[in-house]
């Protein structure tokens, strides 16, 4: 697992990683084990414009489907399109290959962003 002090959290369970002014997004361990085993996950495609908040996908699993929000805003640059065929890899690796959009032009006024203490006491 990688040091999560780098990252942000939502109280949606979405987590965001800036480097190098590109954003990864995806959803958190917490998230994906209460979800149970992933199915299915549909993602925007690259160019498409997101504002904080903003629908992105959505994801399916074997208990329950859920949207996804954007916890900051951006121009997306990246698909994982390994989910498509592999969504498992969100419930494996929800940091690493379960990651599914990368952002570019980030925009995080208005975001809403804890950090992993917050978060874990958040129950995530």
């Amino acid at each position: 697992m990688p040091d999560l002090s780098e990252y942000r959290f939502t109280e949606s369970h979405e987590w965001v990683h800036v480097e190098g002014g590109v954003a990864t997004i995806g959803i958190s361990d917490h998230a994906q084990s209460e979800l149970g085993d992933v199915i299915f996950v549909e993602l925007p495609a690259v160019g498409t414009t997101l504002k904080v908040g903003d629908k992105f996908g959505t994801i399916e699993s074997v208990k329950a489907a859920s949207d996804l929000y954007a916890p900051i805003g951006g121009t997306v640059t990246g698909v994982n399109d390994q989910l498509s065929d592999a969504p498992e890899r969100v419930n494996a690796d929800p940091y690493g290959e379960g990651w599914m959009i990368r952002l570019n032009n980030v925009d995080d006024s208005g975001a809403k962003l804890l950090d992993e203490a917050a978060y874990k006491e958040l129950g995530g």
